[in-house]
């Protein structure tokens, strides 16, 4: 079955590009409705006339480039700057020295915030505070060196509010490297994991049995099972060792932090995509081996019955191999109506009590992964019970929430 690649991108910052987008439309509007409302007022018209032209098309004509932090360049981010201090020059071209002083607003009035929150977005705090300081000097050239208090606080208010604004976006896209390399961490673990499930479900085991058939043959077959028998400890160490290294852990950052997984699509029987577990379950059974089941379909996700038949299947392995050939196994299904649980059972002598902790330790991983680690990929559980001379029980829980059961699975 083809895998196919799931790309998760995580972007604090996209909202407030899309929040920009409409501020500078919003203050647009109002900076010519305060124009309308004074045009008698105004001494020269024509020139916030000919300023306000300009400041629509560009307005309208460079939406898409306030969008996201790529098509915000700092060339547009310059030009976008340079209209807006013109702008706020230009007021003592249009209005008069009275006006100025009694502190009409100028030009672009609360528009110029915006270029200024457009830099804090883009660059951070720093940005920010080189073009809040911009605007501050232009304002005081506006004002001839003495402003106004309501100057002072529009001032103040843009310079303090885009710095903030610049530090919260570099301490979100902070925080989303961090979380994509803890995904990918995370990602790298499960797939370890399953890979170490299936070698040992697969070569470690015929490793072994090279090894006891190579010791009892003797001969050029015990030197071969001496060499699988190194071979199997010096891959037992490989896959219970590190993580495996993390492949990318983001790429532009203008796009936001982006975390790569592969997944295999569930191979869905039915239009529900449901399968039944005890078609799965039936090779085990045979003469040594009952199994018991409900008369009713015990449905779940392809990839819970599979991960929950494997682990059924690594018990049986455990039962041969520790119990003896000639152990006798049950499993016995039982469909509730919130979880799947299925009980293997034996009649070998038991498990002594510190052997599973001794063999992790070992790199013997057939409990700690190929069973419980394939439940708890699940959302479910394993519960192992022995006793001493009256054998063991392996108990198997699997929710029936196909969507958590589906998902878990599907970070492997």
């Amino acid at each position: 079955m083809a895998k196919r690649e799931r790309v998760m991108r995580m972007s604090v910052e996209q909202p407030l590009w899309r929040a920009l987008t409409g501020y500078r439309v919003l203050t647009l509007v109002y900076a010519i409705g305060l124009f309308v409302s004074a045009y008698d007022e105004v001494a020269r018209p024509w020139v916030a006339v000919g300023y306000f032209a300009v400041l629509t098309v560009w307005t309208l004509a460079t939406l898409p480039r306030v969008a996201n932090a790529a098509s915000c360049t700092r060339r547009f981010l310059a030009v976008d700057l340079t209209i807006a201090l013109a702008g706020i020059l230009l007021t003592r071209l249009a209005e008069s020295p009275e006006r100025i002083d009694a502190g009409a607003p100028t030009l672009p009035s609360i528009w110029t915030a915006g270029a200024v929150l457009a830099f804090a977005i883009k660059g951070g705090w720093r940005w920010a505070a080189f073009a809040s300081t911009l605007v501050a000097a232009a304002n005081l050239v506006h004002r001839s060196g003495v402003p106004t208090r309501d100057t002072v606080h529009m001032v103040l208010l843009v310079w303090i509010a885009s710095i903030a604004i610049g530090y919260v976006v570099e301490v979100a896209r902070a925080s989303e490297r961090t979380l994509a390399r803890a995904l990918e961490i995370e990602a790298a673990t499960r797939e370890r994991e399953r890979l170490a499930r299936d070698i040992h479900d697969s070569v470690l085991q015929v490793l072994a049995m090279v090894q006891r058939r190579g010791a009892v043959i003797g001969g050029e077959a015990a030197e071969l099972g001496r060499m699988a028998g190194e071979q199997e400890v010096a891959l037992r160490t490989l896959v219970s060792g590190g993580l495996v290294p993390v492949s990318r852990v983001s790429e532009d950052a203008a796009e936001g932090a982006v975390v790569r997984a592969v997944e295999e699509p569930d191979d869905s029987t039915g239009p529900t995509g449901q399968v039944d577990l005890r078609v799965l379950l039936a090779p085990f059974a045979g003469a040594r081996v009952s199994l018991a089941e409900p008369g009713a379909p015990v449905s779940l996700t392809p990839a819970a019955a599979r991960e929950l038949t494997a682990a059924v299947g690594a018990a049986l392995d455990n039962v041969r191999r520790h119990a003896g050939e000639d152990a006798r196994a049950w499993i016995l299904v039982e469909d509730e109506p919130g979880e799947v649980i299925v009980t293997v059972r034996d009649d070998g002598p038991g498990i002594p009590e510190g052997r599973l902790v001794q063999a992790e330790g070992e790199g013997r991983l057939g409990v700690a992964l190929s069973i419980r680690g394939r439940l708890r990929d699940l959302g479910g559980t394993a519960e192992l019970i022995s006793v001493p001379g009256q054998g063991t029980e392996v108990e198997l829980k699997v929710p029936k929430d196909s969507s958590a059961s589906r998902g878990k699975a599907g970070q492997r």
